[in-house]
């Protein structure tokens, strides 16, 4: 018991910044599909507000809601059982506010989630609109970062296709998964019989979201035997359930939200192929992280916390890096190595066809491999202080903090093959999402 409670500690400190994967998902997404077919030359598609797709669908939604729960008894391990009142009951009599309840409980999200009518431009392709208040979209305050930008639309607007998958890939860090445990500050979390937080600093509200955003689904089995609360991560609960939620709009001719959710389930996907998300401690191994353990039960915390920081950094410098880079080629309209990478579909058909299997059996398998690579080749690119020092936060710094023109002085030759890593996640993050894409697009064609 003492050590599983070590176990606890570490790993709550391993996961509470790492709640957040790529910065902007949106930015990636518009690359990744802008030459897909099947996505650039859809039909643009009428903005409608939940309310309208719930009472149009309310007793399609009952038996998708009621399949999705029965698909999640049978396929996830550590999986808890969706408390019965919680079902998606048909109901026409009810109120819009009611349905929608009923159905962000059934789906057991924050009762709190926005689900505006907005849209995120593309970098590349600016476009003048009427700016939307980050409050209006997002729930918490301190996420969503600098480039994030939100524009208005409303009931009856034509938007690309595009432009709605991209936005909505976003979506799920704006406070879809906040509080949802039964130690939550919350109204909704003790109803919703997840139990306690599993991992995460249940203090830091956003990384409350951890366990739906973080899979770690390759460790060792000594790590599993000593730390067996890793398991409760439903990543795979949310991809699936949005994906089949996307069929169904498609089927039904709600197009919006059919592409809309199919980008919320792009987001816990791409969670997954960054390897600070598919693995407890990327480049670290099993044997440290249990002599960590044995030293912080010893009363020596020393090596547990300086590993806390170290990995909290240099997941935080990945997506900055990252960031910076796709932002710097948007304004400089110049194509980088990220952008040919995540505009390159030869990959697409090297992998399986998109089943309930792919996401942890292709995604998360594929990044929880390259931790080591990724992990390797930051070190000697990046500032020593970034990613080598435990006595420096980065999170702390990190508004104050331009990657590009430190790593300027650096080192060509690390810089190159930190690069390649990082093209080869990008091209990774680009095909498992148009994978699934096409996934989707099959399973809203009706028998």
């Amino acid at each position: 018991m003492k050590f599983f409670h070590s176990a606890v500690l570490l790993l709550a400190g391993l996961a509470a910044t790492q709640a957040l994967a790529w910065e902007s998902h949106s930015f990636a997404t518009y690359r990744a599909f802008e030459r897909m077919p099947e996505v650039v030359n859809a039909s643009p598609v009428t903005v409608e507000p939940l309310d309208n797709f719930l009472r149009s669908e309310e007793n399609t939604l009952e038996a998708l809601l009621a399949s999705q729960e029965a698909w999640a008894m049978a396929n996830l391990e550590k999986y808890p059982a969706r408390p019965a009142e919680l079902a998606f009951k048909a109901d026409p009599a009810r109120s819009d506010t009611a349905r929608r309840q009923a159905f962000l409980s059934a789906l057991r999200v924050a009762s709190n989630s926005r689900f505006a009518l907005y849209f995120q431009p593309d970098p590349w392709n600016p476009v003048v609109g009427s700016p939307m208040a980050a409050g209006a979209v997002n729930t918490l305050a301190d996420t969503g970062g600098a480039s994030s930008k939100f524009l208005a639309v409303k009931a009856g607007d034509a938007i690309p296709a595009l432009t709605a998958l991209a936005t909505a890939t976003d979506e799920p860090d704006y406070g879809l998964d906040i509080n949802l445990w039964s130690d939550s500050p919350s109204s909704w979390g003790a109803s919703y019989g997840f139990g306690p937080q599993p991992f995460g600093n249940p203090a830091l509200s956003f990384a409350t979201q951890a366990p739906f955003h973080m899979g770690f689904m390759h460790e060792s089995s000594l790590l599993y035997l000593a730390a067996p609360f890793i398991k409760r991560s439903y990543p795979l609960l949310r991809c699936h359930q949005f994906s089949t939620l996307a069929a169904l709009a498609f089927r039904t001719g709600h197009s919006y939200w059919g592409w809309r959710f199919a980008g919320l389930s792009l987001h816990y996907l791409q969670d997954l192929t960054q390897p600070f998300h598919a693995t407890l401690a990327p480049g670290e191994s099993t044997v440290k992280l249990l002599a960590t353990n044995a030293l912080a039960m010893a009363g020596l915390p020393r090596m547990k916390n300086d590993l806390v920081v170290l990995l909290s950094n240099r997941h935080l410098v990945v997506e900055k890096y990252v960031t910076e880079l796709l932002q710097r080629a948007a304004t400089r309209q110049q194509e980088s190595e990220l952008e040919k990478a995540l505009h390159n579909m030869d990959k697409d058909h090297t992998y399986p066809d998109w089943s309930d299997r792919y996401l942890r059996e292709v995604v998360s398998l594929q990044a929880s491999k390259l931790s080591t690579s990724l992990v390797s080749n930051l070190i000697p690119a990046m500032p020593a202080a970034y990613v080598s020092d435990p006595g420096f936060n980065f999170a702390n710094e990190e508004a104050n903090i331009q990657l590009l023109a430190d790593t300027a002085r650096q080192e060509g030759p690390e810089r190159a093959r930190l690069g390649a890593v990082l093209a080869d996640l990008m091209a990774n993050f680009g095909a498992h999402s148009r994978n699934a894409v096409r996934g989707i697009l099959r399973a809203s064609t009706p028998p």
